[in-house]
């Protein structure tokens, strides 16, 4: 990690209309536990988007106050939680979205609250921030759902490996996470059966492992501290790293395997996951200018 890069903020997606303030606990600990600025972020849909007519302005203005009301009584509640954490506020007009992936390339972690929208819902709602966001931002994005849960102890975090591009800089992360919250990680590879064709399935198996292994010991030197172990699982993707994160602090995917269609910007894999995991998704992008 980089001086620069250790310099930027934890930016919070601020939604004034259904506050996450599970997703704004985590996001103010996270930022206490990495020395880092907590920026609270909130989008006001364009005029566009609301009720057209002599009342644009009206309704438009009660958003802007609603958002500023939003962001004071966050500020208050991360305070409230870590005292001495630096924390600045940012209302601005547009889609958030598009606000929070432009704001991605000037921060080191976004962290969004999850709305609970299905995957239709994702899809057409002009509110709908976390796959828009995991799929296009520039840093590491983390969704926090709100229902409360039990962390194992002793903590760990689980991280997809798959050989990508993606799934190296993922373990980077869950490697660095883990480290500073005294976890270990999980590494999983996931082999699922082939629809087709006659497969020996121990051999597929030893394979995966000798794939993990190479891509995992090289990369866990940096932080020699932290317990790693390397588990290859059968089964979908999606519902064995859900299972396997069930009781983790979190669970770290790349942004696009190896097995993701070419111009498909999230995976099926992280995409998944922020439908089904009952822990935060972290979604990290391939390290800045490369590929899978």
């Amino acid at each position: 990690m980089t001086s620069d890069s250790a310099a930027l903020p934890i930016v919070f997606g601020l939604d004034a209309e259904k506050p996450a303030d599970a997703a704004l606990d985590w996001a103010a600990d996270e930022a206490a536990r990495r020395g880092a600025h907590l920026q609270l972020l909130h989008a006001v849909l364009p005029v566009t988007h609301h009720v057209r007519g002599v009342e644009e302005t009206t309704h438009h203005k009660a958003l802007r106050r609603l958002g500023d009301e939003a962001l004071d009584k966050a500020t208050a509640r991360a305070h409230e939680r870590q005292p001495e954490l630096g924390v600045t506020t940012f209302v601005t007009d547009g889609a958030p979205a598009q606000v929070l992936v432009r704001q991605s390339a000037h921060a080191r972690l976004l962290v969004l609250g999850s709305r609970g929208l299905g995957r239709l819902a994702e899809v057409l709602s002009a509110l709908s921030t976390t796959v828009p966001v995991s799929a296009n931002a520039s840093c590491p994005v983390a969704v926090v759902p709100e229902a409360g849960r039990t962390v194992e102890e002793p903590p760990y975090v689980v991280v997809g490996v798959d050989g990508s591009r993606s799934a190296g800089a993922a373990l980077d992360h869950a490697l660095e996470a883990a480290a500073s919250r005294g976890a270990s990680v999980r590494a999983v590879w996931v082999w699922q059966r082939p629809l087709l064709g006659f497969y020996d399935e121990e051999a597929a198996l030893e394979a995966c492992r000798r794939h993990l292994y190479a891509a995992s010991d090289g990369r866990a030197g940096a932080h020699g501290d932290v317990p790693l172990s390397q588990t290859v699982l059968r089964g979908h993707p999606v519902d064995v790293l859900a299972e396997a994160a069930e009781h983790a602090l979190a669970v770290v995917v790349g942004r696009r395997g190896r097995e993701g269609f070419t111009g498909m910007r999230l995976g099926s894999v992280p995409h998944g996951l922020l439908h089904r995991a009952s822990c935060p998704v972290i979604t990290v992008p391939p390290p800045s200018g490369e590929g899978l």
